[in-house]
This record gives C-alpha cells, structure tokens and sequence, in this order.
C-alpha cells in the first residue's frame, strides 16, 4: 500500500490533493518520494513566504526548540512580545492579538467589532461577494461560498454578503445600524480580484457618516505578498482591525489581528483567549519573516512581481482566445481564463510546476517571496508552450 492508498484509509476525504508524495523541499522546489522535482508557484497557498527550510528559519527554530515549545499564555514569553514589538513598529498599528490561523483570526475580530458596538445599537457585519474568510460558523457567516456552507446552517444573524466592488450596493446597504465591515483589497479565493479607488473612497465617506468599523483581511494579501506589508496601503483609507496568518508564521501555524489605538481596551482580561495563539516557535520563527521582509525581500516582491506581470501580460497578448485578464500586484497573481484553470492547473503539473485554480476559471500564482526572475522565466517558459498546445 502506497501513501496515497494509506491516506485514505485513515484521514477524512475533505481535500483534492496533488497526486505527490512529497520526500523534502527546498527554495521553491519541492522533491517528491521518485527524486522529481517540482518548481512551486502555490507556496503552501501563500504560507511560505521564504520558502521551503529557509536557513534563517531553521536557525530560529533551532535555537528556540530545546528551550520551550509551549507553556500557555499564562507567562510572559519574549518570543511573542519580541514579535509583537516588530508588527506594531512595522505596522503603526497599537496592539496584537496571536491565534493560530487566519480563521481564528476572523472569529476574533467579529467579537470585537461586535463588542465594540454593543453599546452603540449596532449589530450588521458586511462583506463581500467571493470572498474567503475561513472555515469556522462567524467566517462563514461572512461568505457566500455555497460549498462551504451548504446544510451547515444557520449562520450567524445580523450578517450580510453584498457584492465586491459594487458602490451603489455599498450605499444601498451600508446604515447607522452597520457594526463592521470585511473585506480582502485582493480577494485570493474570490479570483486576485481587486477593489477600486473609487470603492475605498466610499466607504470611507460612509464610515465618517455612519461610524462602523473596517477589517481588512489580510491574511492571503498580507505579509509582503504585494511589496507592501498590507495591500490595504495601496489605498486611501486606514483599517480599524487587520487579520492576518499565512505567510507570518513562515510555515508554522501563527495568525493574528492587529487593532488601531481606538480599540486597545475593547477587550477585558478572559474575554477572549486561546490556548496555542502565539506559540512560542511560530513567533520565532515571525520575526525572521518580517526581518527578512526588510532586509531584501520586499524589494524582491516589486521586481519579480513587475518583471512577471509583464511577462504574463505578454503571454495574454499571444493568446487572447485563452486568457481574459492578468490580476493582481506584487506576487498575488492571476490569470483570469476563458476556459476550466483546473486544466490549466493539470497540464502544469505534468510539467512539474505547482499552481492553483481559484473562482473557476483563474490560475492563482502565489509563490514564496523569494522566487527568482529565472523561476518566472522557466514558468513562462512551460506555460507558453502549453498554451500554444492548446
């Protein structure tokens, strides 16, 4: 019995894996059980920021591994405040709440906004068509993925899906009642779509009129992928909260969400709490990925990342009857397809090269923010010909 076959016997079918048995990875390679070696444009879905056993990541591990793993929230731990210290410097944000993922980080952040407004006769919480927030009952609440959620309710009352990047829809529903706001400024799930200028300059007037709370999702955007720590920066307004995971653990379980000055004491000692958030090795490892980031790799971020949507756009150029559109900045990318990326997404993996299919028909392209111009080159390279196959 392979370890395909073994998988099966013994772990719930909830996923559609690659067929690979993965033996070790390095950079952004990963070597199956055969000796192949397959170049990795999906970055764990846009976990491994620094790629795969990246040398200063092992260090820290190294290091921080025989002195504790866990020890609970009950002690100070300089780990997460060393962490802790870096995100709020790099961020101008107050202060962070550590969880273990971007879900958590989610449920987290709609017990605040809703704290926060529970003295002020508010309750609805927006947000937006194709969107992906997490897997658990409040995440859910504020999606409209109908796999997810089909007979798994009921949801969470007073929460509402309009549709992205629709203005009269925003102003249609958006009232004095409005608690929160949800959104991802480039939704991963939802296709690397983007929102408009003129979207984010309205919510913010009604933010001013009606006074609710913004929480940008940053959990797929985030950390470094758009050249920027937060793709929120590209625009005009300032999030109230931001919620964050992925990429910020560097491959290890870490998620959080960071709230602006305002918000500081909305939360009382035992009102919100977890067991692992904040692990002692997922911050160690944290910190390396936001020192990195400045270090080099955000200017890596903008040069790849313009370099390979030029070349994409070439790419769409050549074969307009395939490809509709390139989406998204820095190394958040999408083709948008005329056709299945599922079968785009299969022919690529013939070819040893890993990529996702998002929203039906867009290629997703989230490597680790180290990938290099010849890593693009070569993908260009398999991607050209199989489109001209095609």
């Amino acid at each position: 019995m392979n370890l395909i076959e073994k998988e099966h016997e013994v772990i719930l079918q909830t996923y559609k894996r690659l067929p690979i048995e993965v033996d070790y990875a390095l950079g952004a390679r990963i070597f199956d059980k055969n000796g192949n070696e397959y170049l990795d444009f999906l970055g764990g879905i846009a976990v491994n920021a620094l790629g795969h056993s990246h040398p200063e990541i092992i260090k820290a591990i190294q290091e921080q591994a025989p002195k504790y793993l866990h020890i609970s929230n009950y002690f100070y731990q300089e780990p997460q405040i060393k962490l802790a210290e870096k995100l709020c410097q790099m961020s101008g944000y107050s202060k962070v709440f550590f969880s273990n993922s971007g879900t958590e980080a989610t449920e987290g952040a709609i017990k605040l906004v809703r704290r926060w407004a529970s003295d002020k006769d508010k309750s609805n919480i927006f947000a937006f068509s194709g969107g992906f927030h997490g897997r658990t009952y409040g995440a859910l609440s504020i999606m409209d993925k109908p796999l997810y959620k089909e007979k798994m309710g009921p949801f969470l009352a007073d929460t509402f899906v309009i549709k992205y990047n629709d203005i009269d829809e925003l102003k249609a529903n958006i009232n004095e009642k409005t608690a929160g706001v949800f959104l991802e400024f480039i939704q991963g799930e939802g296709g690397i779509s983007s929102i408009s200028q003129e979207f984010a300059e309205e919510l913010i007037k009604l933010k001013n009129k009606f006074n609710f709370l913004i929480v940008a999702d940053e959990i797929q955007a985030g950390t470094g992928r758009t050249g920027d720590l937060f793709a929120f920066e590209k625009y005009c307004l300032r999030p109230d909260i931001i919620t964050m995971a992925k990429g910020i653990g560097g491959g290890l379980p870490l998620g959080g969400f960071l709230v602006d000055s305002h918000l500081e004491s909305i939360f009382e000692k035992g009102m919100h709490g977890t067991t692992y958030g904040g692990n002692a090795l997922a911050c160690t490892t944290g910190l390396v990925v936001l020192n990195e980031l400045e270090k080099s790799v955000f200017q890596n971020v903008k040069d790849v990342g313009l370099f390979f949507i030029n070349e994409l756009k070439k790419i769409q150029e050549k074969y307009p009857q395939l490809i509709n559109e390139v989406r998204g900045r820095g190394l958040i990318l999408g083709l948008s397809l005329t056709f299945d990326a599922t079968i785009l997404m299969n022919k690529l993996l013939d070819k040893h090269i890993i990529t996702n299919a998002a929203s039906g028909t867009v290629l997703r392209l989230v490597p680790p923010l180290i990938i290099t111009k010849e890593d693009v080159k070569l993908f260009i390279e398999k991607l050209d010909l199989l489109l001209s196959e095609m």
